[in-house]
């Protein structure tokens, strides 16, 4: 029987992925790069397959190194778990969280999953409001971390997901054909609102602004009703929905930055544990689309490798 693979090795190998370099994730695991080198070459001799590949100054996976590393983390995250479940110090308090709904309904019930296991005496406060709400209650200390659309204006966040900003319309209506475009957009202060109205006035297209809701069920009940037409990251993308491109005539957008804010806590080992599974769950989450069984299984879909939503891809109906 093969030995099992060394988690300390998995470990340097996920920093190396994730800082690009060899003298980086030295410093990251404490090693000396020779170590950092000796770790990599037995990892390797051990999967049967070479990991890296240079480009130019930087280390870049190779295909089977992109394989491994979805499984690294996920013995990573496992190994925690196990040690939390059997350690008589386990976290134990309250933690305030914030997120708007989109982002609550597809990321939460991973995040709350992994997060719970791990700390089964910790109870999370949730509250769904739109980022500009969530970056004021961070402010005025009424939220220990936030889960946010980054924007440098409102303030700093650790980006943690990226994802493209969609055109988006029913796949059962020509909405998107008519002379004057229906929109349905968050509040006047949403910068996917700004953006998708600069779009438009750029491509001098004429479009009026038929719903505006902060709630994210409001403007998808807008879109899958034939409407209007909105602006979606893929996360928030539904079944029954069709992506517009340039073809259609739709200029491409900004992408959504997802990242965290944290607030002042007497309890930063709580909100570390917490920004850490959220980090680690929004790396492993991918697009809720099954081309092959034209189904969406979010836990069958929670750690594979993420497909990018086409121009023209029309998403099942319910």
């Amino acid at each position: 029987m093969k030995a099992p693979l060394d988690l300390d090795q998995l470990q340097t190998f996920i920093s190396i992925a994730d800082t690009g370099s060899f003298t980086r994730a030295a410093e990251e695991v404490h090693r000396t790069q020779s170590a950092v080198s000796m770790q990599m070459r037995r990892l390797e001799e051990r999967i049967g397959k070479p990991l890296f590949e240079k480009d130019g100054r930087t280390n870049r996976l190779t295909e089977e190194g992109d394989k491994l590393l979805s499984y690294a983390r996920r013995l990573l995250y496992l190994n925690r778990e196990t040690l939390a479940a059997f350690d008589d110090r386990r976290l134990e308090g309250t933690i305030r969280i914030g997120t708007p709904d989109d982002y609550a309904d597809r990321f939460l019930p991973e995040i709350m999953a992994r997060f719970t296991r791990s700390n089964p005496r910790v109870e999370l406060t949730v509250i769904c409001e739109p980022t500009p709400g969530l970056v004021e209650h961070i402010k005025r200390g009424n939220l220990d971390l936030a889960l946010v659309t980054h924007n440098d204006v409102r303030g700093q966040s650790e980006v943690v997901r990226r994802e493209p900003l969609l055109w988006v319309t029913s796949a059962n209506h020509a909405t998107h054909e008519q002379e004057t475009l229906p929109m349905a957009f968050g509040r006047p202060n949403c910068i996917w609102r700004r953006a998708a109205v600069e779009v438009l006035d750029q491509q001098s297209r004429d479009y009026r602004i038929l719903f505006t809701s902060f709630s994210a069920t409001v403007i998808t009940a807008a879109v899958l009703s034939g409407l209007a037409i909105s602006v979606l990251p893929e996360c928030a993308l539904r079944p029954g929905m069709r992506v517009l491109g340039e073809a259609d005539g739709f200029g491409a957008l900004p992408d959504c930055r997802i990242g965290i804010m944290r607030g002042q806590t007497s309890r930063p080992e709580i909100v570390d544990a917490l920004a850490r599974h959220i980090s680690e769950s929004l790396d492993n989450i991918s697009v809720p689309l099954s081309e092959e069984t034209g189904t969406f299984d979010f836990a069958a879909l929670a750690f594979a490798k993420m497909k990018r939503t086409k121009p023209n891809q029309i998403l099942p109906g319910w």
